[in-house]
This record gives C-alpha cells, sequence and structure tokens, in this order.
C-alpha cells in the first residue's frame, strides 16, 4: 500500500535520509521516497499512518497527515 505524508521542517538531504532511516527502521521493507522540495514523503509498505507519524517525529520533523493524491 502507498501513502503520501507531508512532512515539514526538512531542508537538506540529511534531514531526507533521517526521515528516511527513521521509516525503514519500523519496517525495513518499506520503500520512502522524499520529495524535499514540496515536502511530500511517499512510503510503499504495510505502515499505519500512525507508525509513519510516530517516526517522522521521533526523526525531528512535523507531521502534517495524509498529502493529497
Amino acid at each position: 500500500m502507498s501513502a503520501k505524508y507531508k512532512v515539514s521542517g526538512m531542508t537538506c538531504g540529511g534531514c531526507v535520509r533521517s526521515v528516511t532511516n527513521a521509516i525503514t527502521a519500523r519496517d525495513s521493507a518499506a520503500t520512502v521516497e522524499v520529495d524535499l522540495p514540496t515536502g511530500v514523503v511517499t512510503v510503499d509498505g504495510d505502515l499505519s499512518e500512525d507508525t509513519v507519524k510516530d517516526a517522522v517525529e521521533g526523526a525531528g520533523f512535523d507531521f502534517g497527515g495524509r498529502a493529497a493524491a
């Protein structure tokens, strides 16, 4: 299942790695794609929205919920 989420506070490649690593730490089979300019994170895997939210916030970023498709 693929879902898109808004994440704010990301400004560089290091931020992208932090968010990606935080999410894949919850599910190593998940695929994460970050569009830095728009702040949209696409997660393809079996993670719930709450799990993604916890991972993103745990990495120090603001979770904005589902992004428009």
